[in-house]
């Protein structure tokens, strides 16, 4: 029998190459151009009035995001109170109790269908229980509706990194007469923390950026945050509303907020990317 030709599969694997190469150029090359185009035009909003001071009115010069940059870091941390922990529970029943069952199953299928649907939707319907109902917007509410794009990132994450701790470790803990819960915390929990932790700060980079729900439900705020039950000022509606107002001072700022978000959002990446290296070693 006479041997096949090995240049066609050569070929093959060479375009393929190509191919993946030219695009994963593409991808830097707009990635580069987007940081570039950011870092120029919000450089110049930076200042320390930009940090400290409330906005003026339009028109007006001057002033900074203050209010929004607080408003940013209460309804992020309520958020992550409320889907942090949701999450991680529901990835230890999914890895440790509901692994193999049909009720475990179905859960883990609404992770993934809660996972894919778009924010905006998620926004709609905390609107309509939070919003509506009571008749005013929130800045709980904004933080309800973040913490439900949180939950599934936080569960899948957490079932991942509990699934690769070896069957071992579990075995020998409870040879030794330690009950399930304690197994699972004191033992489990503590092989797989630096990948839990991974999972929460990919969580809260998702939502650093969402813009559709807070208009839905925190709204926006030109005052500082007192109550959680008002508007409440946050960067990605402020972003919204001044890149589409006439101003160019007020633009200017949107490019500043957008930066600042952005070294947010790459700083919590680097740094999960970072802690799942750690993990799988």
């Amino acid at each position: 029998m006479r041997p096949r030709s090995a240049t066609p599969r050569k070929i093959t694997d060479l375009m393929i190459k190509v191919i993946s190469s030219l695009s994963a150029l593409i991808g830097i090359f707009f990635l580069a151009w987007i940081l570039f185009e950011v870092i120029q035009r919000g450089i110049a909003a930076i200042n320390w009035e930009f940090f400290t001071t409330l906005p003026t009115p339009p028109g007006i010069p001057g002033g900074g995001l203050a209010n929004a940059i607080l408003g940013t870091l209460i309804i992020t941390a309520i958020a992550t109170i409320i889907g942090v922990p949701a999450g991680i529970f529901a990835g230890v029943y999914l890895s440790e109790f509901g692994r193999y069952g049909r009720f475990g199953a179905f859960v883990r299928f609404s992770v993934n269908v809660i996972m894919g649907i778009p924010s905006i939707i998620i926004g709609l319907f905390v609107y309509t229980i939070l919003v509506k109902s009571v008749g005013h917007f929130s800045g709980f509410a904004g933080a309800v509706s973040l913490a439900v794009i949180m939950l599934p990132v936080v569960a899948r994450t957490t079932e991942d990194m509990l699934t690769l701790v070896p069957n071992e470790l579990r075995e020998s803990a409870l040879a030794l007469g330690s009950p399930r819960w304690k197994v699972t915390l004191g033992v489990v929990f503590r092989a797989a923390k630096a990948g839990m932790l991974t999972g929460v700060l990919l969580a809260v980079a998702r939502i650093s950026g969402e813009t559709a729900p807070l208009l839905f439900t925190a709204l926006n705020s030109p005052f500082w945050p007192e109550a959680l039950d008002q508007p409440m000022a946050n960067l990605t509606v402020t972003i919204f509303n001044y890149a589409m107002s006439p101003f160019a001072d007020w633009q200017q700022k949107a490019w500043g907020a957008s930066l600042l978000i952005m070294v947010a959002v790459l700083f919590l990446t680097i740094t999960a990317r970072v802690g799942i290296r750690s993990a799988k070693r």
